[in-house]
């Protein structure tokens, strides 16, 4: 199982094995990682489960489409370069490694 690694605000991370073919949004929440809402339980309707991808695993992740960029124009946090909704975020083996930081707050 792919390992991602949650870092929270105050630098605090865990390490998570999620499964292959879910998302890394629902990795957060099924092992109640603070920080991901996920209030539109993964349809990139909400923007509660932004995420900004570390720079030393910006290249794991696969291209946003269309609608997660526009939804994240919408995030309780300031949007970065590397911002990404963890629930567009499927796991494979690829995102072996993946480490994401969570914004300080997503409402």
């Amino acid at each position: 199982m792919p390992k991602i690694t949650y870092v929270a605000p105050d630098d605090s991370a865990r390490t998570l094995d999620v499964p292959l073919g879910t998302s890394v949004m629902r990795g957060a929440v099924s092992n109640d990682v603070d920080g991901i809402v996920a209030q539109c339980g993964g349809n990139a309707q909400c923007a509660t489960c932004h995420v900004y991808v570390d720079e030393e695993t910006r290249d794991k992740p696969a291209a946003m489409r269309a609608n997660e960029d526009e939804m994240l124009d919408f995030t309780a946090c300031p949007r970065r370069p590397n911002s990404r909704l963890s629930c567009q975020l499927k796991v494979t083996e690829e995102l072996d490694g993946l480490i994401v930081h969570l914004p300080e707050r997503q409402q």
